[in-house]
């Protein structure tokens, strides 16, 4: 990542600020914002602080503390200026900007007549969680989804943290391109979130391949069937299944004879078994091969690859 990019994330008038964490760019996690509080930075795993010259300091009490009027500067510019326009990602708590770069947003929840989120207002909290791609991040486990060149139906279960996401991304890139494994396939991607491809004005920002298309902001339940109906892939991937409609949804789609590459919340494949949903698709043997991450040993960290019926294939 370069520090250009860092910079432009901020009105050109108060750049000067950032040029001490931008040269830190290749580390830098976080940038969080909360009005009347510390400024706090996350860099290589470690929690700092950012003063009013733009200095790194490590305790709270040296940070700059920003106005509410300050944050919304800072939300006009990654809105371009027109904070309408992003209307519906507001709504949804979070924008992502040029880089694949998300900013997650908190602030006074306007409902709707039925309870629903309308809009959001007086926005005083920005997280803004930098985009970095790990290419070859899939690389240990590639061998182990594909069986005589076929994509096995996989999935990728860690901790909040443990690089699901990334593997998953990295896994698509090299589903989509081929490898000595396989040739290379169309891939549906539907990244409710953005952050699998990390889309901006519809282009994706993360490499996911060349063969790859993306359903952007759209609904697991609603894009999956809306992927292979209009793009015919031969692999669907998706982010954090969470519900009983998100792998009805998924085994539906599996139905269509598309093979599957999804992630969910968890600790173990043990702790999978126990949500309702989850245990659903398992005993229904949805899944070749559960990948599990151990955030304990680093982020992308294999602790065990397990077959369709929970068999070890390899520990990490």
């Amino acid at each position: 990542m370069r520090r250009e990019e860092v910079l432009c994330l901020f009105p050109e008038g108060s750049r000067d600020r950032w040029r001490e964490v931008a040269k830190r760019a290749e580390g830098l996690q976080e940038i969080r914002f909360r009005v009347g509080m510390p400024l706090s930075v996350w860099i290589d795993n470690k929690e700092n602080f950012v003063d009013e010259q733009g200095k790194i300091v490590d305790r709270p009490e040296k940070a700059m503390r920003p106005a509410a009027e300050e944050v919304e500067a800072l939300l006009q510019h990654l809105c371009r200026y027109s904070v309408y326009a992003f209307a519906d990602e507001i709504r949804q708590g979070f924008l992502t900007v040029q880089g694949g770069h998300r900013i997650g947003l908190a602030g006074q929840v306007i409902p709707d007549k039925d309870g629903r989120i309308k809009n959001m207002k007086y926005i005083r909290y920005l997280n803004i969680r930098i985009a970095h791609q790990v290419k070859g991040a899939a690389d240990s486990v590639i061998p182990y989804i594909f069986e005589k060149g076929h994509v096995q139906n996989t999935l990728l279960i860690s901790p909040p943290g443990g690089g699901k996401t990334t593997m998953l991304r990295d896994i698509i890139r090299q589903v989509s391109d081929g490898t000595v494994y396989g040739a290379g396939v169309n891939v549906s991607v539907v990244d409710e979130r953005s952050e699998i491809a990390g889309s901006y004005l519809g282009v994706p920002q993360n490499d996911v391949g060349i063969r790859t298309d993306v359903l952007d902001g759209c609904s697991k339940t609603e894009g999956m069937m809306m992927a292979i109906r209009s793009m015919a892939p031969q692999v669907l991937a998706v982010d954090e299944l969470g519900s009983t409609e998100d792998v009805q949804a998924l085994q539906m789609a599996g139905g269509c004879g598309c093979r599957l590459l999804a992630t969910v919340h968890g600790d173990s494949l043990e702790e999978i078994g126990h949500k309702d949903y989850m245990r659903y698709v398992m005993e229904a043997g949805v899944f070749d091969r559960y990948v599990v991450l151990d955030r304990r040993t680093g982020v992308c960290r294999i602790a065990g690859i397990y077959d369709g019926k929970g068999n070890l294939c390899i520990s990490g």
